[in-house]
């Protein structure tokens, strides 16, 4: 379907941009009467900003070819955060720029004065957030009084934040006779009164489906322990390796501890949470539009409004609230017509929640245990192998130097040497748990390296003076012992946790610099790590003894006939 008819400075700036045919939300809203209020209910990147941006023309410019000179703003668009009304300003930038349209721009954390001196200047267009927009309205720096359209954008959105009396004072202060819209990803009990309120006989819009799930994005459900998310996130950042991805986390604790993990294994990742300054939030965004930075950790108040380029991946280390939650959050990839994952992290004890969560949300989850690292592997040699540096044409210097090198080297050399230098920029894959299968019974079968592993048990054992009563844990266990023994996971064999002991085995190819670091760290004054015999085999737990104390000393007393009383003295 072509676009229909627009404005002609509009259409011409449509066709720079390569836009051919118009989105359900553009081709609906065009549709309506070029008089009506809107009302719109469509998620982000639906391309809801060029639709008001083409439904406003009419109102702004009539027959006009191009803009008069900017003085009072004839139109408003106000949006929940400051990455959005910024987003919106660019969009609305560029589409408006043949007709010389000048925008202004007034959100939180900039210079007010800068904007005020904007305000001052002209504007035929002014984009901003409640709060900045409604101090610029009470200091008399933002005259509403020339207004023809008024948008309000993800107005569920700004309610949520706790704008209304901002977003009342602003629309009671525009002129009666304008045009409004108002766009929401729902239409709740709270917008369907701002609606009556602030709209005349608005033209109702519903481009979301709610009967079908987002046919770009694939559900997948990841059984874990609960002890491995972490792991597990690592695994899936680098199966899929997608240019960009959004990891959300239900509190700002979990955003530092999962950004620090990250950024420790390798990854390139940028965290975002309520605790942040405006400039950290800044530079964290732009990291991530300059593809500095190919993750992004947040909470799901701190991702509002966010819409990040090439998010093809979204990860919810914790399960969301709410099925609106999920379908929200996931929603931030798979948009206009690439494709996207959606991962749910699903512990095992939290299974059935999740089950619930999905099938009230419509969603039809491919259920699996956490990408192997072999798997992974394999997706690597794939992708290196479908690279398109392998396929570009070399320059004569790109030539020349290769030639320097095959002059001593053999092909299948530098080959490889391709190869290492490929992997050392990857992040290496976690070993994880075997998965517990869909019907959470018997673990699946070890691979058969590992297996062979345990069997052989070929190595020497050592002793850590930590065990069960101190919350000993291989989560922490592993990377203390690497770190100490300057060891790698793989050279760790079984690792034994005692009541007070911790046993572990080293590969016998190992032991000798194993032994030398724990001797230099003791003398350090770290943990002492000392060499052990092997661990036997363990007993199967009796009854638990009656009190707290060691076994037989609070043990029930034997049941029998008492002994005859005496006479008394």
């Amino acid at each position: 379907m072509a676009f229909p008819a627009t404005h002609p400075a509009l259409a011409r700036a449509l066709d720079a941009q390569g836009y051919a045919e118009p989105t359900p939300v553009q081709a609906a809203v065009l549709a309506a009467e070029p008089d009506r209020d809107l009302l719109v209910s469509a998620q982000t990147g639906s391309g809801k900003t060029v639709a008001f941006g083409l439904a406003a023309a009419p109102a702004l410019l009539g027959e006009a070819e191009r803009f008069d000179r900017a003085q009072a703003p004839l139109a408003l668009v106000i949006a929940p955060t400051r990455e959005l009304a910024q987003q919106v300003a660019r969009e609305l930038g560029w589409l408006y720029a043949p007709a010389g349209a000048r925008l202004a721009t007034c959100v939180g954390g900039m210079d007010a004065r800068a904007e005020q001196r904007a305000l001052a200047a002209g504007a035929h267009i002014v984009v901003g957030t409640p709060g900045r927009l409604r101090d610029h309205l009470e200091r008399g720096n933002l005259d509403l009084s020339a207004l023809k359209v008024v948008v309000l954008d993800e107005a569920d959105e700004m309610l949520d934040m706790g704008f209304r009396e901002d977003l009342e004072e602003i629309l009671d202060a525009a002129p009666a006779e304008r045009r409004t819209f108002l766009f929401s990803a729902t239409i709740a009990r709270e917008i369907a009164a701002l609606a009556r309120r602030y709209q005349r006989d608005a033209h109702r819009i519903d481009t979301i489906r709610r009967d079908e799930s987002h046919g770009d994005i694939a559900y997948r459900a990841v059984r874990v322990a609960p002890t491995e998310i972490e792991n597990a996130v690592v695994n899936v950042l680098r199966y899929f390796e997608s240019p960009g991805a959004l990891i959300f986390c239900a509190t700002r604790e979990r955003v530092r501890y999962l950004h620090s993990a990250l950024r420790e294994r390798g990854f390139a990742v940028v965290q975002l949470s309520g605790e942040l300054s405006q400039k950290e939030r800044s530079d964290a965004l732009q990291a991530l539009r300059d593809g500095h930075a190919r993750a992004c950790i947040a909470t799901d108040v701190a991702a509002r409004g966010l819409d990040l380029p090439d998010l093809g991946l979204v990860i919810h280390a914790d399960l969301p609230a709410g099925p609106p939650a999920l379908l929200h959050r996931s929603g931030r990839t798979g948009r206009a017509g690439r494709k996207g994952v959606s991962v749910v992290m699903v512990p095992h004890p939290k299974r059935r929640q999740a089950e619930r969560l999905l099938q009230i949300a419509g969603v039809d989850a491919e259920w699996s245990g956490p990408p192997l690292p072999e798997e992974i592997r394999a997706k690597d040699q794939a992708r290196m192998l479908e690279d398109p540096i392998l396929a570009d044409p070399p320059t004569p210097e790109d030539l020349e130097l290769a030639q320097r090198l095959l002059a001593d080297r053999s092909p299948e050399a530098v080959a490889a040497a391709l190869v290492r230098l490929y992997r050392s920029r990857l992040p290496e894959p976690e070993e994880m748990l075997p998965d517990r299968g869909p019907d959470r019974g018997e673990p699946r079968p070890l691979r058969p390296e590992r297996q062979a592993q345990i069997e052989s048990a070929d190595g020497s054992w050592f002793r850590l003076p930590v065990g069960r009563s101190k919350n000993a844990d291989p989560k922490w266990l592993v990377p203390l012992i690497c770190r100490l023994g300057h060891v790698t996971k793989k050279d760790i064999g079984l690792i034994r946790i005692f009541d007070h002991e911790t046993k572990f085995q080293i590969a016998a190819d190992a032991e000798g610099r194993f032994g030398e670091a724990i001797r230099a760290a003791a003398d350090a004054g770290e943990i002492r790590i000392n060499p052990s015999s092997a661990p036997g085999p363990q007993a199967p737990r009796g009854p638990r003894p009656h009190g707290k104390g060691p076994p037989g000393k609070h043990a029930p007393k034997p049941r029998g006939p008492r002994p005859p009383r005496g006479p008394r003295p």
